[in-house]
């Protein structure tokens, strides 16, 4: 039977997570292209979860905090590819998301962040211990079909993973503006939109299937794509 799409508040996501979250530390998947709004979305779903809670029980992971280094990328003459699969610490992002699964709840695991006004990584820049509820969010979580197949153990790490969707005409704009943003001249903007950045959307576009939830921009707000299975989760 085909999915059904139904607009859903954030209270119903946060039910559907908190159902789940039940033992040990539960590993969140937010995955979709760049511009989707995986971001906004993980800090809004952390802080709605942790009011239900009444406690910091949920912290964001991001895979961008695996980007390998500006010095590296250059040193490889990948930096203009920065954000493709390969200009990632794969094998980093991985042992983090191990670390993350086996280490038990209240003893620290650090987790590297990412700074966009640098433009580069930050060590240690959040730190796990009491969090039981983890949101990972990144372009390629759900990847199963690039090189060496490194990144398709991600999925066999995360207890769900969902597929943030937007149209190309909203992740162009979204992607413009931010490159813009951060200091990129329009014409450079353009070209890494066009030339790296919607080329990845393509790519990503493709694990899509492999989701639990599809979660789909539209006018303002997202529309959930829920499995018959998953059309309540006080039954699933």
């Amino acid at each position: 039977m085909a999915a059904e799409f139904v607009d859903r508040p954030l209270s119903w996501l946060v039910r559907r997570v908190l159902d789940r979250a039940t033992r040990g530390r539960y590993l969140l998947g937010i995955a979709g292209p760049p511009g989707a709004g995986k971001s906004t979305l993980s800090v809004a779903l952390r802080d709605a979860i942790n009011l239900a809670a009444g406690d910091a029980v949920a912290e964001i992971a991001p895979m961008d905090g695996y980007h390998l280094s500006n010095d590296v990328l250059r040193a490889t003459e990948s930096l203009a590819r920065k954000g493709e699969p390969d200009t990632f610490d794969v094998d980093g992002y991985v042992s983090g998301l191990r670390r993350l699964r086996t280490t038990p709840v209240g003893e620290p695991v650090p987790w590297p962040t990412f700074d966009r006004s640098i433009d580069a990584p930050v060590p240690g820049g959040v730190v796990f211990d009491r969090q039981s509820i983890v949101l990972t969010e990144g372009n390629y979580l759900l990847l199963d079909d690039f090189g060496t197949r490194r990144w398709s153990v991600v999925r066999a790490l995360l207890d769900e993973c969902w597929y943030l969707d937007a149209t190309r005409e909203v992740l162009g704009k979204r992607l413009l503006h931010r490159h813009i943003r951060g200091g990129r001249t329009p014409a450079s903007a353009h070209d890494k939109v066009h030339n790296s950045d919607l080329r990845n959307a393509d790519l990503v576009a493709a694990t899509r299937q492999r989701a639990d939830l599809v979660l789909r921009w539209n006018a303002g707000s997202y529309t959930v794509a829920v499995p018959p299975s998953a059309a309540d989760p006080s039954t699933s």
